[in-house]
């Protein structure tokens, strides 16, 4: 099973800024193409599955029923295009809770490939991907083996290149290109 695995903020909605929080429906704004790409991506046969930090729990600037109910209205939007999403797979705790989670740690990636064991099916790690809008993303990636692609419709830009710390497989606009070079390879 090929399986590509997103990021939320920054890739599926708009990135929020620097030390903020998407912390309600009502300020969860899905990018463009975005349904377009997640439809793509299914008609060539990969999976969808969500892995996102979101430490705002943790912080107390939103609970875990706004952040349920920001993934399930999420997950009904695809719905009515008709796209499916896998799983979505959250790490709640903060940075000093150390725990194996959060990004750039692969617990979330683990989950996955557990979850999909436990039904009988197996990950292709070769033929799978992690899109994300940020380095730590590409880290994530890169320790679970899959292959990277950075977009840049969040966090990070073309022009800080010099300063990462690790270097995706490829790079894109948005996840409609993403998906492209997915699809492609």
């Amino acid at each position: 099973m090929r399986i590509v695995f997103l990021d939320r903020d920054g890739v599926i909605n708009k990135y929020p800024g620097d030390t903020e929080y998407v912390k309600s429906w009502e300020e969860f704004e899905l990018l463009p193409r975005v349904t377009a790409a997640l439809k793509k991506l299914k008609t060539h046969g990969f999976e969808v599955v969500i892995v996102s930090n979101q430490a705002g729990v943790s912080k107390g600037l939103y609970s875990q029923e706004a952040l349920d109910a920001m993934t399930q209205n999420m997950l009904d939007e695809f719905a009515k295009a008709q796209v499916t999403i896998r799983e979505v797979h959250y790490c709640t705790h903060r940075t000093e809770d150390n725990c194996n989670c959060r990004k750039p740690k692969i617990g979330l990636v683990e989950k996955t490939i557990d979850a999909l064991a436990k039904e009988g099916l197996e990950i292709d790690i070769e033929k799978s991907f992690f899109i994300g809008d940020t380095i730590r993303d590409i880290q994530t990636g890169k320790a679970a083996g899959l292959k990277t692609l950075l977009v840049f419709s969040g966090k990070e830009k073309p022009e800080n290149k010099q300063n990462w710390e690790s270097i995706p497989d490829f790079t894109a606009l948005d996840l409609f290109e993403a998906a492209e070079l997915v699809i492609s390879h």
